[in-house]
Order: C-alpha cells, then structure tokens, then sequence
C-alpha cells in the first residue's frame, strides 16, 4: 500500500510518497515558487536528486509535474498513478469543524472554506492543494489531517479564553495548538523508546523550529498546548512574537497607523527572533551574530529559551510531574545550545541534562541526553509528520 502525503504552501508543495509496508519512503520532494518566476522541482528518488527549473504557473500543474514524475518510466518508483491507494493532506487549523481526521468530500470541502480565515497563511493553500489533486486524481481516496487534531483533548478550562461565553458559541473562540501530528509522533515514539505503556507517562514535547510550540501530554493526550487560536501564541518564533499583550499591540498599531490586517502581518511576519534582532529569523544567522558580539542576538536567543523554559515548568506543575522532555523540529534537533538553555536551572524538578551527551547528539538519531541522576528523562526524537499523516489516511480512508 502506498500513500501520497501533501503539504501545499500558497507558492509551495511538498511531497512524499511512503510504502505503508514499511513505512519506508519511495520518493520525496517540493514544489516551490509555485505562480512565481524560475519556479523550482526538486524530485529525491533511489538514492538521487532531480532539481530543475520548470514553469509551474498553479499547483494543479505542480501536482500533475508530482505524479508524471513519479511514475516516469526511468526515474519514477512506481509503474502508474493506481499504485497511489489514498492522498493525506496537511491542514494546519480545523476550527471545531473537524476534530479528527477526515474524508475529502464536496461537504468537507465547504466546511474548509468556512474555516479558512482561521490560518490564512496556511489553509487557503491547503484547499488549492486539495483541489489540484482532485482534478488529477478524483477517484483516488483522500483524507485531511489536521495539525489541531491532536489537541482536542484538552479539557475545557485548558483551551477557552476568558471572553464572553457567547463569542466562543458564536465563533469557536478557544484555543486549538498547532504541530499536532509532530506531538503526537514523538510522545508515542518516547514511549516506544522507553518501553513503557504511554498511558502511564507524563510527556513535555517540544517542537522547536522557525515555529514552535510546547505541548503537555499525559497518557497519550494533550491536556495544554502553548500555541493558541492560531500559530501566533506562546514563544517568541522566528518571525512571530508570541504571547503579547494585546494592548501593547492595540498602541503599537495606533502609533505606527496601522489597521489590523497590517497589525497581523506585522506580528506574524516581522516579529520574533527577526524582531528583535534586527538580524535574521534563522537561529543560526542569531547564534553566529550572537557570537560576534551582536547583543541584540544574543537577546533574541535568550528570549526564545526563557520562553521555552517558562512553558516547561507550568507543564510540569500541570501535568503533576513529569517523566520525560522530547526535543523535536529543526531547532529542538540540531541546537544544542538552545537545548541547554532551556533547562538550565531546572534540577528542583528533577531535569539535569548531560552536557557532553548534549554537545555530542548524532543528528538523525533517537538519543537520551539526561546525567545518571536526573528523575527526568531528557529525549531528543526526530520527528515525522508526514508518517502521521499517512497513517491517518490509511485509518480513515479504510485503506488497512
């Protein structure tokens, strides 16, 4: 069996094809610059890597390029496009729409567009995707797998704001996290890993990247998520300010004239790490300015791990404990000073990291970094959201 896994961008489509046998995958890629000039193909097959420029002037021309590709008779891993038995595709926000998984249906469909406002960087494209595969592949089962899904076990007092009750009934004002299938892989995978039940373990994953977020996951299911209504909320990001006070960003708006629409561009797009800085979005640009003397970087960087360790401890007392701390995403993975910083100070609750294990992590690999002492065990765990979301598609496809 064989899923297609989609990740559409407004000018991107990433791209993986996974033998569910093995969940091994056959073939990977993206789509970028999709409408844009010198659009760009990237194809990784059988140990290879096909990059050209070609027009790509819409996704249903990129997902047609996708699948000519894939079953291309020398480059290709399979012989036709029936060898695709279902397509998952990545949605970023559900709304309470859809709290799982879901089938692509014309009325699926007309619930995306009534909640597209909820991530209008991200869902607007997912439907462009979606629909882009339909006119290539309309017979073939598909399956919409939402980043909130994950987070829909919080219990109540968790994910509602302290609004009026009547707009979260009017509007579904409430909080929904993000990186859902990424928590979800690495909790599951931590309890693999330690060879424990997941139902007996008390997880703190963080998904640490140019977005990032913390979750609290106890017996398999999130109970708080640091991400909010939308991706905006919690730490400090690349280029997202995370938790702010709104007043602060009423006045801000008020000062520079900008209307709302300008206020979330300016929030989402020119905040954060890049913000503050004044140097790049990119932890590495930070850490090597940071190193040079570059006070604002170095600022920036110790933002991001305060904010990070504020969320850890809060999930600790909410979670009554915890077993394990799972590092994830680009920075959770590959920043090892970040990691430090994270938990430093943090041995009264146990957590003691092993500076050598640390400095010494071997990318790519599940590892423990935690001293022989500590009561927390310190994990880092590649994560694989587009496995996820092919096993869902698979699950509620009825594909198995």
């Amino acid at each position: 069996m064989k899923i297609l896994v989609i990740n559409s961008g407004s000018s991107s489509l990433k791209y993986q094809l996974i033998d569910m046998q093995t969940e091994s995958v056959l073939a990977k890629g993206v789509c970028e610059r999709i409408g844009i000039a010198n659009s760009n193909f990237v194809y990784k097959a059988k140990g290879h890597t096909l990059e050209r420029q070609i027009d790509m002037p819409d996704h249903k021309v990129a997902v047609k390029l996708v699948l000519d590709t894939l079953t291309d008779k020398n480059i290709g891993v399979i012989a036709s496009m029936d060898e695709i038995d279902g397509v998952g595709h990545r949605v970023v926000a559900s709304g309470e729409a859809f709290k799982k998984p879901t089938l692509v249906t014309p009325e699926a469909m007309e619930l995306m567009e009534e909640i597209k406002d909820l991530a209008p960087l991200h869902n607007p494209a997912a439907i462009v995707g979606v629909n882009a595969c339909l006119a290539q592949m309309p017979h073939t089962p598909m399956v919409l797998v939402f980043d909130t899904g994950f987070h829909f076990t919080m219990p109540d007092y968790a994910y509602m704001y302290a609004v009026d009750y009547s707009h979260y009934e009017k509007y579904k004002i409430r909080r929904y996290g993000a990186h859902g299938t990424s928590h979800k892989f690495v909790a599951e995978e931590a309890a693999k890993y330690l060879g424990k039940d997941i139902e007996e373990l008390k997880i703190i994953t963080c998904h640490l990247g140019n977005g990032s977020s913390i979750t609290a996951v106890k017996g398999g299911k999130c109970i708080d998520t640091s991400m909010g209504f939308t991706p905006l909320a919690g730490v400090p990001m690349g280029t997202r300010s995370g938790d702010i006070d709104f007043a602060a960003a009423e006045y801000i708006a008020r000062k520079e004239n900008m209307d709302i629409s300008e206020m979330l561009t300016y929030l989402n797009k020119k905040c954060g790490m890049l913000g503050v800085s004044g140097v790049s979005s990119d932890f590495r640009d930070l850490t090597a300015a940071a190193d040079s003397g570059n006070d604002r970087a170095r600022l920036a960087l110790d933002m991001f791990a305060y904010g990070v360790k504020k969320y850890i401890g809060a999930y600790a007392a909410v979670l009554n404990g915890v077993d394990a701390i799972v590092f994830t995403a680009g920075i959770g993975e590959n920043d090892e000073r970040i990691r430090s910083a994270s938990l430093k100070d943090l041995d009264y609750l146990g957590i003691k990291l092993d500076a050598d294990k640390n400095a010494n992590y071997a990318r790519g690999t599940i590892a423990e970094l935690q001293t022989d002492d500590s009561a927390v065990k310190i994990l880092v765990i590649p994560t694989n959201e587009e496995l996820v979301i092919a096993r869902e598609t698979v699950k509620e496809a009825k594909l198995a």
